[in-house]
Parts: structure tokens; sequence; C-alpha cells
């Protein structure tokens, strides 16, 4: 292998009815000269997802699509992508997502490293548009991430409706994959990504962060990753359980751990109380409460979050700067921009 090839990268992007994006995302895709090949897992999709991906496909003939005829979720969809995938190096991208230009290279000019992600840029449609031109420009030197700082960026805090450090999208070296035989747990289809990353961390993983911005999030209110069952917040909490159950950890990070294990517990808690409200009316939803004490206090901060949320979100601080309503572009971490 040449020291080039060790530079090719497969992009891995699993869709579900994404027929109006995917094309956006597979060309910037395809755009990036350090994109050896594009693996589109259309996943059970009823619209035109495959065709929509098949239609943004350049002359290279790096672009391959795999259709699942029944929706498998995206640690399965991922994990067949990977199966099937050559490259060195593998970086997922949403399908309502895209890449900036010269994202990969920058990451790739950072050393020593098995995840190395850089920040992301939050927006909606319109802000898309002229995304390009709108991003900040961050210095890029890196900084490490160790277990206990990635978990506890995964846990919400007074202020913050969640943790998202899990949602940074990393480059991940196969050969460090392949050595601990580290694929995506396909009982997840919540934090599928946090737990893949966990896992690498618990091994050793060195995971980098660069403060230069080159994916942009589209946020929407019906996007598949922002609604979830109650039932896949039970199995994130297990998947806690089990990683603290089969890894030697220090004392600290298995703290950190059991901490978020009871955050999304907690959440858990919260939404079964809010089901049975709806389902069985609210003496049902009392019953179960009575039933679990211990659940009280996560489903009261829960119905004290959701309302103060509803209050921030119709203010007049969920406007923009710009006064028209519409979302102001946010970046996952902070950081000081520099524009040109």
């Amino acid at each position: 292998m040449t020291a080039a090839a060790t530079m090719d990268v497969c992009v891995i992007i699993a869709a579900k009815n994404a027929a109006e994006t995917i094309a956006r995302a597979v060309s910037s895709a395809l755009a990036e000269p350090e994109t050896a090949e594009v693996i589109v897992i259309d996943d059970g999709s009823t619209d035109k997802t495959a065709a929509a991906a098949l239609s943004a496909a350049d002359d290279t003939g790096r672009l391959q699509v795999v259709r699942f005829e029944t929706n498998r979720g995206p640690s399965a969809a991922r994990n067949h992508a990977i199966s099937i995938s050559r490259s060195p190096v593998l970086a997922i991208l949403d399908a309502d997502d895209f890449f900036l230009p010269g994202r990969l290279a920058q990451l790739l000019a950072v050393k020593d490293w098995d995840f190395v992600a850089d920040n992301i840029a939050f927006m909606d449609e319109v802000t898309a548009a002229s995304a390009a031109g709108d991003i900040g420009r961050f210095q890029p030197e890196p900084r490490r991430l160790d277990l206990t700082g990635f978990v506890e960026g995964n846990i919400s805090r007074r202020g913050v409706k969640r943790g998202e450090i899990g949602f940074l999208k990393p480059l991940m070296r196969r050969e460090f994959l392949s050595a601990h035989e580290l694929v995506y747990n396909e009982t997840l289809r919540l934090g599928e990504d946090y737990d893949l990353y966990l896992r690498a961390l618990a091994k050793g993983a060195r995971y980098s962060i660069i403060h230069s911005c080159g994916y942009a999030a589209i946020v929407r209110g019906n996007s598949l990753s922002g609604s979830h069952r109650t039932d896949d917040l039970k199995r994130l909490y297990e998947a806690d359980r089990d990683i603290l159950a089969a890894n030697r950890l220090s004392v600290e990070a298995a703290a950190v751990i059991r901490r978020h294990e009871r955050h999304i517990r907690g959440r858990y808690e919260h939404r079964r109380f809010l089901d049975l409200k709806r389902d069985g009316g609210p003496i049902a939803a009392i019953r179960y409460l009575l039933g679990k004490p211990g659940a009280f206090p996560a489903v009261a901060g829960g119905i004290l979050a959701d309302k103060t949320e509803r209050l921030r979100t119709t203010g007049p601080e969920a406007h923009d700067e710009r006064g028209d309503g519409a979302r102001r572009l946010r970046y996952l971490l902070p950081a000081s921009a520099e524009r040109n």
C-alpha cells in the first residue's frame, strides 16, 4: 500500500426516505479529492432515495448504492457498508447533511489518531444555501478527547437540552476497528455513534478534535435522528451497563459512565411516564410512579425541562439576530470564529 493510499476515505451514508437531500450529501462527498468511495445504503426507503443518490454520480465510478428491502436501522446499514468497503479511513455522513469543501484534507492533515473529528455547524435549509460563505474559519489545532471528557460531553446540564459531543462525525481508522473487533451495535437505533466511540475509547483509541468546521448538519423537526422510541432509551442505558461489564476501566471512567447511564435512564423514566399517561390516562401514570418512587425526580425534572423548553422556543430568543424567525447558525463545539 502506498503512502497516498492510506489517505483514501470511504464515505458511508445510511439513508431512509431521503430522496430530497441524498444527492447533495453524495455530491459533497464526491467533491472531496480524498474520497476513494462513497457507499450509500438505502435502508428500506419507500421513496426514490436510491435513484436520487445515483443521480449524483460522477464519471469516476466511486459511488455504490446498496438497497435493503426492509429497514434494518443505521447500525446495520453502516456495518454492511464497512464490510464491503476497501478504504483504510471511514467517514460517516448523514443523508440530510453535507461536507463543506476541504473538510477531509483538514482532518487528514492531523497526525497520530484513530478517530479525528471537526466541529459541526447546525443550520436550516435556508442557511444551507449559502453555508460555505457563512461558516467561520477556525484555527485547526487539535486537542485530544479522553473517555471521561467524551462521556461528560454527552450528559445534559442545566440550560442545555442535551449533551451533544456524541454527534461529532469523526473519521475512523479501519485498522483500529478491526484490531478490536468493533462494529456498530445493531440493537441500538439511538446513540449508536456514542456507543461505538465509547467502546473505542475504552480500548485506548486516540480521539482528536480540530477546531476547523467542515460538517454541515441540517436541523428539521421531522428528522429521523431527532425522534426516537421510549425503548430506544432503554437499550442505550443498557449499552452503558454492557460497557461497564465488558471493560476494565479506571475508577473515574467507570463513575462517569454510570452517571451517563443514570442520565439516560432518567430520560427513559420520563418518557415511560408520558407514554403511560397518553395511553392509559393520569391514573396509570401515577400508579407507575408509586411503584417506582426512585423515578420521581427524573419524571418531575423532565416535565419541568419540557415546559422550560417550550417557553424558550416560543420566546423572542428563539429567533435569529436578523429578526426573520429563522434559526441562527450555531456550532456544536464552542469556538471563536475568525472570518476573512
